[in-house]
């Protein structure tokens, strides 16, 4: 059991964007390398499972977090969509990495596609809301972060990409 699921769930919602500016600040002064991972979830009708969350920047992202030290890249995929949506997937496929700049330090981006037609069971924490999107009605404001993966798995599609969902 996770320690914060120890705290109410509104406690923890109000906590989590002091908790956000903290930890961006505390990364842009160390500029300590980190890894994350995001996964473009699709049903089997090629709908797109998007999500707001609670805290940092506004707009609609992909579900994902950031990795443990020593943890593999898919089982944190898995765990993040686990513990933000309540999906159990089978597997993730990873499509590549985005090395980019996230709150003033290196980090890798580990990208990865998955299908699930199960409804997301946002935790009210993390997530206030998930849904499936038809790819050519996407919501706005889409996070940039999100625009930006979304442009990537396009053109791994585009190019043919074994790995691409």
């Amino acid at each position: 059991m996770k320690l914060t699921a120890l705290i109410p769930a509104g406690l923890h919602r109000a906590a989590l964007p002091l908790a956000h500016k903290v930890r961006h600040r505390w990364r842009g002064l160390t500029k300590q390398p980190l890894a994350g991972c995001s996964v473009i979830i699709t049903d089997f009708n090629g709908n797109l499972l998007l999500l707001r969350h609670s805290y940092g920047p506004q707009g609609w992202a992909l579900p994902g977090g950031g990795m443990g030290k020593s943890e593999d890249a898919g089982e944190a995929a898995l765990r993040e969509v686990h513990e933000e949506l309540g999906l159990k997937l089978n597997s993730v496929t990873l499509i590549g990495t985005i090395d980019e700049v996230m709150s003033g330090a290196p980090h890798t981006a580990y990208l990865f596609t998955a299908i699930c037609d199960d409804h997301p069971q946002p935790d009210q924490r993390e997530v206030l809301e998930a849904r499936f999107f038809p790819l050519h009605s996407l919501p706005e404001p889409l996070n940039e972060r999100t625009r930006a993966r979304l442009e990537f798995w396009r053109a791994q599609k585009g190019a043919g990409s074994a790995n691409a969902s």
